[in-house]
């Protein structure tokens, strides 16, 4: 049987929904979880700026194949630390703005199950899964599964919070725009907090593949960018991340197993290398059978409450919708290999425990 990778296990002592966490401590507020070591140090310090910056998809083996070991980036390297589970966009950057676990904020993957509607829904654009198609009248995730971030709850209590990223307003359309944003912030009076988001690497990365040249020259781009406005700022700590890493991947089309398929209630949902499966009743011997059969050296599959029991999506209380919005089965990639469930397929994908994809890094400029 092949080996697989070497797998991360989730650690929500050290992980990306630590850090919100560590910035409501230094702003003397009630926290939703623990800190996170690695930013507690630099956050005792007094600065009348602090500023996060998410940078989509750039994991730890990203920035040690695409970028000088003496730039910027790797020079300023202050740790590693873990994504959360899944490790993807939609669960990681709502843990990095509310610092809650996955299993508490119930924002898991790409394409979430939502009983309230009986249908797979893809969060980030309320449609139903693989379609154009409104999934409700009203926004879902932000109806079944609210959640306040920290931003808000600093300016609740009094302080000043910032958000910047291509979905508020004034909607950069580049990481130059978004830099200035941060900029022009950290200079207006009194003290805050800025938290930042840029879409890439992670659409290059997904499009090119992790090795590509074309990956090499934007991250090279984005990071003499935001070289240049951490040799602006002043009385400043400005921390550089990601929210997951990425994978090159071979690819699967699960309608190309039918005996698989005849076993499922739905499609699967979540992400393509952790697919949450729903199956019927009378197929559940046949579908571990073919699925072990077809997969078993490239996935791990478990009963889901097997999953939960290993604190897979967290430690934390589970939100009163966690459980309904997982099936019956899981499925972790532990190699390349992703199965997907709809026409999208990429170079490159996220969303399982492999090194790659869960290690992520913790970089810091102090000014």
């Amino acid at each position: 049987m092949k080996k697989h990778k070497k797998l991360v296990w989730p650690d929500y002592e050290n992980c990306i929904a630590n850090l919100p966490n560590s910035i409501l401590k230094k702003w003397e507020l009630p926290t939703v979880g623990g800190t996170l070591s690695l930013a507690d140090k630099y956050l005792q310090k007094d600065y009348k700026n602090v500023v996060v910056l998410i940078l989509d998809g750039m994991g730890k083996r990203v920035l040690e194949e695409a970028l000088d070991e003496k730039g910027p980036f790797r020079s300023h390297l202050a740790g590693i630390y873990n994504s959360v589970f899944l490790s993807t966009t939609v669960a990681a950057t709502t843990s990095a703005m509310s610092g809650l676990q996955p299993c508490e904020h119930s924002w898991l993957g790409w394409d979430c199950y939502y009983p309230q509607v009986d249908k797979n829904v893809t969060v980030f654009l309320n449609t139903v899964q693989g379609t154009e198609e409104p999934a409700a009248d009203y926004n879902l995730a932000w109806t079944v599964t609210p959640y306040e971030n920290v931003v808000t709850t600093i300016n609740k209590a009094g302080g000043r919070a910032y958000g910047c990223a291509p979905f508020l307003e004034p909607y950069p359309k580049s990481i130059e725009e978004v830099c200035n944003k941060i900029k022009d912030l950290c200079e207006e009076p009194d003290s805050k907090y800025i938290y930042a988001y840029w879409n890439e690497p992670d659409g290059v990365l997904h499009r090119h593949g992790c090795s590509s040249n074309v990956v090499k020259e934007e991250l090279a781009n984005i990071e003499m960018i935001v070289n240049r406005l951490a040799n602006e700022l002043e009385d400043t700590l400005f921390i550089v991340t990601a929210d997951h890493g990425h994978i090159d991947n071979d690819c699967v089309v699960l309608q190309d197993y039918p005996k698989i398929c005849d076993c499922m209630k739905r499609l699967p949902s979540l992400e393509p290398r952790v697919l949450n499966f729903f199956v019927k009743e009378d197929k559940k011997d046949i579908f571990e059978k073919e699925f072990r059969k077809e997969f078993g050296d490239k996935f791990l599959l478990m009963p889901m409450e097997e999953a939960i029991e290993k604190n897979l999506f967290g430690t934390g209380k589970h939100h009163e919708c966690f459980r309904a919005m997982l099936g019956d089965y899981l499925a972790i990639a532990t190699d390349n290999l992703t199965i997907y469930f709809t026409d999208e397929k990429w170079l490159t994908m996220h969303g399982s425990l492999t090194e790659e994809e869960m290690l992520i890094p913790f970089i810091v400029f102090e000014k």
